[in-house]
């Protein structure tokens, strides 16, 4: 949890944090692009600038209402890149694709992170500021990666999971998307989805960031 709010805290955190979002939700409209819809693309939401991305509630409002109530987790969205499914050329397989190209974005973003924290202290810089912001990049995107895979629309994990199940359970689940991420939310507050999903999933996915980095490692 974040308990330091000074200016250098905000930026450690918050530098990487904007990263991660934007490029997740660049990597969602660039997949459907290359997939065959355009329609991020032609709204200019394949884009790093995360002013394209944020969105009041999901960005701002909930991430703020966890930290202030003391969740150990702190998640929220950003604004869904718009996505023609219709538009993809097999819609049932592209789609797969296009919803893990966020979570996916993010594995590559911690890995990145990782890779330059070894650098950092295997070359003997000592800059806490640099070291503490490779460290929150690490986290926030093992966090984003594990939250948006929960098998639950509207996030990354539900429209997989809808896209994998045969055609009457996958209309029963689509039917949850407008209620999924209070349902989602909910989970959150309890505690439920931090203890039973996010802490065994983030530690899986920090042992693989160490296997992936572990002959960088071995140089210094």
């Amino acid at each position: 949890m974040i308990t330091d709010y000074s200016i250098q805290a905000v930026a450690i955190n918050a530098i990487p944090l904007i990263f991660a979002i934007a490029i997740h939700e660049a990597a969602h409209g660039y997949a459907a692009h290359k997939f065959g819809d355009n329609t991020a693309y032609m709204l200019g939401r394949v884009s790093l600038n995360p002013a394209k991305h944020i969105d009041p509630v999901g960005t701002i409002l909930i991430p703020l209402a966890l930290l202030l109530t003391g969740s150990p987790f702190l998640v929220g969205y950003a604004k869904p890149v718009p996505v023609n499914f219709g538009r993809l050329r097999n819609p049932r397989i592209d789609s797969i694709w296009v919803a893990l190209a966020g979570p996916g974005s993010n594995f590559f973003q911690a890995l990145i992170w990782a890779i330059f924290l070894i650098l950092l202290l295997g070359f003997g810089v000592n800059e806490k500021f640099f070291i503490s912001m490779a460290q929150a990049g690490i986290t926030w995107n093992l966090g984003l990666l594990v939250f948006n895979l929960f098998p639950l629309p509207p996030l990354d994990g539900g429209r997989i999971l809808s896209s994998l199940l045969p055609a009457r359970q996958s209309i029963a689940l689509g039917r949850l998307e407008p209620w999924g991420f209070f349902i989602v939310l909910a989970l959150v507050f309890t505690g439920i989805i931090g203890n039973l999903w996010m802490e065994p999933l983030m530690a899986f996915f920090k042992w693989v960031v160490y296997l992936f980095t572990m002959p960088l490692q071995r140089l210094f």
